[in-house]
């Protein structure tokens, strides 16, 4: 490995990067790690400084909104001499990442974060505790490669702490499950056992529950701003406003998110396997392949709800996951064939193509 790129091993580079970043590098690319993205402007780690960084005009051009910079990403980027700024002209693939549809009624992808190794996915132990959100936080980390860790924060505020921390590890399955209050300090050692030198980890979760002082716990001091929740309701303000990554002082990398008011899903591949594998080993059972765990006869699936294997509640979890999943993909199927056909009506000039919408 280059010396210069040693330097950037702290910030989780590797020789498998190394390798794909030569093309790059031959071509006079610096590579840099994308900390901080805040609307149109980035700060970028390279091996010898902090810049500020812009996307290259080809780049904006070329790429949908997904495909642009985000926190955590590794891009190229060349630095304009005595400015301490850079402009990012690619991005390199992402190992992993955590996604949401845009809010609002588009269908569109959204990056948070990327080549993340931990999600925390963070629920407060009061009013505001919400197992719905927190399965569908589990479904975005599986589906995007990241191994999820699930913490329910404020210990300290909660009277039936082991009633909902059995809930939850039911619905976790193989995800680990720690309880722990930033406030007094508890349980907090066995998140640093899953702090590593070079790995990057992410807090996900509403506002309110408390992921900005679980960082401060975490770093030994307050570098992250705090509000309290209402107490009427339990809901936070927003006290991060951008995406940021932080070096902890053992070496490892942390990500603090801004709280979601809104989170609809993104398309899902193998996610929904992984956070349902009760039902996936189940549906093994059923009598007809293609069973769709409904009405069909000789259904495990059904046959467990019944018998009291598989808790109902669960079951129509997944079934409402499953619908907003199949939803979302045809949208997203109808969106690409419109795109197409916009794009053959271009190319043959024949002016512009109108949706059955858009001509009323």
């Amino acid at each position: 490995m280059l010396k210069n790129a040693s330097k950037l091993k702290p910030l989780g580079w590797n020789e498998t990067l190394e390798k794909t970043f030569a093309p790059f590098r031959e071509k006079g690319f610096e590579p840099g790690r994308v900390a901080v993205e805040d609307k149109h402007y980035y700060v970028v780690f390279t091996a010898n400084a902090e810049l500020t960084g812009q996307v290259a005009g080809k780049l904006l051009h070329d790429t949908t909104r997904a495909e642009l910079p985000k926190v955590g990403d590794w891009v190229a980027v060349k630095i304009l001499e005595n400015e301490e700024k850079a402009v990012i002209h690619h991005v390199l693939p992402r190992r992993t990442k955590l996604s949401r549809k845009v809010p609002g009624r588009e269908t569109e992808e959204q990056v948070l974060v990327t080549n993340v190794d931990i999600a925390f996915l963070v629920q407060a132990l009061d009013q505001s505790f919400n197992p719905a959100t927190l399965q569908r936080h589990l479904l975005m980390a599986h589906d995007g490669g990241v191994k999820p860790v699930i913490l329910l924060n404020k210990t300290d505020l909660c009277e039936d702490v082991l009633e909902k921390l059995n809930a939850v590890e039911q619905l976790a399955k193989d995800a680990p499950v720690i309880a722990v209050s930033a406030k007094t300090g508890q349980a907090l050692d066995s998140l640093t056992q899953l702090l590593k030198p070079g790995q990057t980890i992410v807090f996900i979760g509403p506002s309110g529950v408390g992921k900005s002082s679980l960082i401060n716990q975490l770093y030994g001091e307050e570098i992250m701003p705090t509000t309290e929740v209402r107490e009427r309701d339990a809901k936070g303000r927003h006290t991060t406003t951008w995406r940021e990554l932080i070096v902890l002082p053992n070496g490892a990398l942390v990500i603090d998110t801004p709280g979601m008011r809104e989170f609809q899903m993104w398309l899902s591949g193998e996610g929904v396997h992984e956070t349902f594998p009760d039902i996936e080993e189940l549906s093994l059972r059923c009598h007809f392949r293609g069973c769709n765990h409904t009405v069909e006869k000789r259904c495990a699936v059904l046959d467990a709800v019944e018998k009291g294997e598989l808790p109902r509640e669960r079951y129509e979890q997944f079934l409402k996951l499953r619908r907003e999943l199949e939803f979302l993909n045809r949208a997203a199927h109808r969106k690409k064939s419109i795109e197409r056909k916009r794009a053959k009506n271009a190319e043959r000039g024949s002016g512009k193509f109108r949706t059955s919408s858009e001509q009323w």
